[in-house]
C-alpha cells in the first residue's frame, strides 16, 4: 500500500476526514510548518526532515477532506509548473510573466 493510501486509512481510523474541519486542520497545517520554519532557523536535520513529512500528512488530510486525492493536486501543480520559465533572484526563483 503507498504512503498517501496508508495516510487516509490511518486518518479516516482516527476520525480525522470527517470528524475534522478544514479550519482546524488548516491550523494544524500552520502549526506543522511553524516547526519546519524552526528547524530551518535552527539548522535542525532531522527536524527538517519530520516536519516536511508532518506538514504532507496534514496536507493529504485536508485534500481528503474536500474528496480530492493529495496525489491528483500534486499532478495539477506539476502540470502548472513543468514548463515554467524563469530565473533565479537572491536564491529564488522568479517565473517569467505569462
Amino acid at each position: 500500500m503507498e504512503h498517501f493510501a496508508l495516510i487516509r486509512s490511518w486518518a479516516r481510523d482516527r476520525n480525522l476526514i470527517e470528524g475534522s474541519t478544514t479550519q482546524a486542520q488548516f491550523v494544524k497545517l500552520i502549526e506543522e510548518v511553524g516547526e519546519l520554519a524552526e528547524a530551518i532557523a535552527k539548522g535542525k536535520e532531522h527536524q527538517f526532515k519530520d516536519s516536511i513529512g508532518d506538514v504532507i500528512v496534514v496536507l493529504t488530510i485536508l485534500a481528503e477532506q474536500k474528496g480530492f486525492l493529495i496525489e491528483s493536486c500534486i499532478e495539477q501543480a506539476w502540470d502548472e509548473i513543468k514548463d515554467r520559465k524563469g530565473r533565479m533572484v537572491d536564491g529564488i526563483f522568479v517565473r517569467e510573466a505569462d
